[in-house]
């Protein structure tokens, strides 16, 4: 009897023991489930794009599961024999899991923030932190090149003795609204917006700058990365290999430039409450000889890629770095490769237009058929590219009509199997270009619907 006791206690204390064992292996296994699952839909969706198929997408918000531990033990005479009346133990367990998962298709205002709208650039900035390649990112993210073509000198001059350029930059008349892209011209509503704002007249000189710079505005020339324009696109392929080949010298930056505003207000116009709260937000100067203070404060400004580093650049040539920048809208971001650094060979100024996720998945799709990518050769001013990797797809991608084997991930789709080229001198290329795909796809995350807190509950 005591050893059957002993055996009972035994029982209990390890299904106690088990509990933390099943919690952990639960979580590693719904981890992967989840994890899995969501990479089989980025290859199911890249093949419905190549087959101008709707894209759709499922997410999974919630997982609960329960875990019943059952344990029983009992004692029985023996059957045989002189030892008929000797009990024999009985033991019995089971463990039952009941998982509930919750799936929710994303539809809606969630489809439209998640998958049509475009990348906003502090995601650009964010994965080059990450240590992404940039030709890589740009290559993914990037729906076109806007270059400002034979006026990058003559805009440096006029910046530095223009003193009206130099006073709108001080000013801070920078107005951060909605732009709508179409064929008006970013730049002229811009100005024309601050002017109506500000009621300044403007003078015949100061008109006629104005029109200079829409001009130039106009200059600009549209690269798109669209394999079926060939001019259009290996144009763009050498911009983004220029920006790789300063990027592996280490000398390519990109982060927000910061401005400084400023302003003037008569001293007595500040009460002792009203100043305290300005010193709070802004640096506070007093000018006895007029009885005024002057206002400033610093300020984050759009993105700006660079083969410089911008925070040396001071006076008129960050004025001339914000008129650049300011009229571009937040899925763009502007670069400025200039003569005097790393890359400075070809000098080149202008702006990336992002894209969106669903843009992505079609791009990718569709360059497995009638618009596939091709090898472009670096512009010959560009530097050496480390270990000359220039890959000619973004994403390569296996299909076959047979099942693939010795693949990590593989889907079936339109008679088809689809998985990423993990072999050969670029399968590091293919893998982190996919996990580049699946981070976006988790960047594009919006706020959800409220549902009860993801856990698992254990019941013994």
């Amino acid at each position: 009897m005591l050893r059957i006791l002993f055996c009972v206690a035994c029982i209990f204390t390890l299904a106690g023991c088990l509990s933390p064992i099943t919690l952990n292996r639960a979580v590693i296994a719904y981890d992967e489930a989840v994890s899995k699952a969501e990479s089989e839909q980025l290859l199911i969706n890249i093949a419905r794009a190549q087959h101008h198929q709707s894209i759709h997408f499922t997410r999974v918000p919630n997982i609960a599961a329960t875990f019943d531990f059952r344990v029983n033990a009992g004692g029985t005479p023996a059957l045989t024999g002189e030892s008929g009346g000797m009990l024999m133990p009985l033991f019995g367990g089971s463990i039952a899991d009941n998982p509930t998962f919750t799936i929710v298709p994303i539809e809606g205002e969630e489809f439209t923030k998640r998958l049509l709208t475009p990348f906003h650039q502090s995601k650009l900035t964010l994965l080059l932190r990450q240590h992404f390649d940039v030709d890589l990112l740009l290559r993914m993210l990037a729906q076109e090149v806007h270059l400002q073509h034979g006026h990058a000198q003559n805009r440096t001059d006029e910046a530095r003795n223009d003193p009206e350029h130099h006073f709108r930059f001080r000013r801070g008349r920078h107005h951060h609204g909605s732009r709508q892209e179409g064929h008006v011209d970013p730049q002229h509503a811009r100005e024309q917006h601050d002017l109506s704002e500000h009621a300044i007249q403007l003078t015949e000189e100061q008109e006629r700058r104005v029109r200079q710079r829409s001009e130039r505005h106009r200059r600009q020339i549209a690269y798109r990365n669209n394999p079926s324009s060939q001019t259009e696109y290996e144009m763009f392929r050498r911009v983004v290999l220029h920006l790789s080949a300063i990027q592996d010298q280490r000398k390519l930056y990109a982060e927000p430039l910061t401005f400084e505003r400023s302003w003037t207000i008569p001293a007595g116009s500040v009460t002792a409450e009203g100043f305290q709260a300005l010193e709070k937000e802004f640096t506070v100067h007093y000018h006895p000889e007029d009885n005024t203070y002057t206002l400033s404060k610093q300020i984050l400004g759009p993105v700006l890629i660079t083969n410089y580093d911008p925070d040396i650049v001071c006076c008129e040539e960050r004025a001339e770095l914000f008129d650049l920048t300011s009229s571009w809208i937040e899925h763009d971001v502007a670069f400025d490769i200039r003569p005097d650094s790393v890359g400075g060979e070809w000098p080149i100024r202008g702006s990336f237009r992002l894209r969106s996720f669903h843009s992505i998945l079609n791009f990718l799709g569709h360059s497995l058929g009638e618009e596939a990518e091709y090898h472009v050769e670096k512009d010959p001013r560009t530097p050496p590219i480390k270990r000359d990797e220039n890959p000619a797809m973004t994403l390569d991608l296996v299909v076959s009509e047979t099942p693939l084997k010795n693949v990590g991930l593989s889907i079936r789709s339109h008679g088809k199997y689809y998985a990423v080229n993990a072999e050969g001198p670029l399968a590091h290329w293919n893998l982190n270009a996919f996990q580049l795909l699946n981070i976006l796809f988790r960047m594009t995350v919006t706020d959800a619907p409220l549902f009860s807190p993801p856990g698992i509950t254990i019941a013994k």
